[in-house]
């Protein structure tokens, strides 16, 4: 395996503000766990469940399994899958499209996209918490901000 030195790509600057940003996309993804523990009827939810579900309901008129998987960068078999167990948590609907019976149609069903909404929500509140207790002159520093901000959500997740 080879390993790739951000700094040999990019000021040692930019690599330090790199990291915090990756720190924190971490820690957003422990918040995002957490929240989705947090909330009933989402606590049995993985986190690819949730990326499938969030994926749907960020649609109006639903999407094609093909389009879902490329979105999760995983194969159309493996998103047909992950597709069929958020369906029988009655998430989502999967249906043959009218105009084309290969083509299946996935959308958040009315209850899924309630639970997104439920989830973000308290992924905002728990958020908001780490906010809170933000010192006010790291303002000035994003490497500073990003790297205490991720801090203090490692704290909630």
């Amino acid at each position: 395996m080879t390993t790739v030195s951000i700094t040999g790509a990019i000021g040692a600057d930019d690599a330090a503000l790199a990291r915090s940003i990756e720190r924190l996309l971490t820690a957003g993804i422990g918040i995002t766990a957490l929240a989705i523990d947090q909330i009933d009827h989402a606590a049995d939810l993985t986190l690819p469940q949730w990326r499938v579900l969030v994926i749907a309901s960020g649609t109006t008129h639903g999407l094609r399994v093909g389009e879902l998987a490329a979105h999760l960068g995983v194969t159309v078999p493996s998103a047909s899958r992950i597709v069929r167990r958020v369906e029988s948590k009655g998430l989502v609907t999967a249906t043959r499209a009218d105009h084309d019976r290969r083509t299946t149609i996935v959308r958040a069903t009315r209850v899924g996209s309630e639970l997104v909404e439920a989830v973000v929500g308290r992924r905002r509140e728990l958020i908001g918490l780490a906010l809170r207790d933000r010192p006010r002159d790291e303002d000035e520093d994003p490497v500073a901000m990003l790297e205490s901000l991720a801090g203090r959500l490692t704290r909630y997740a």
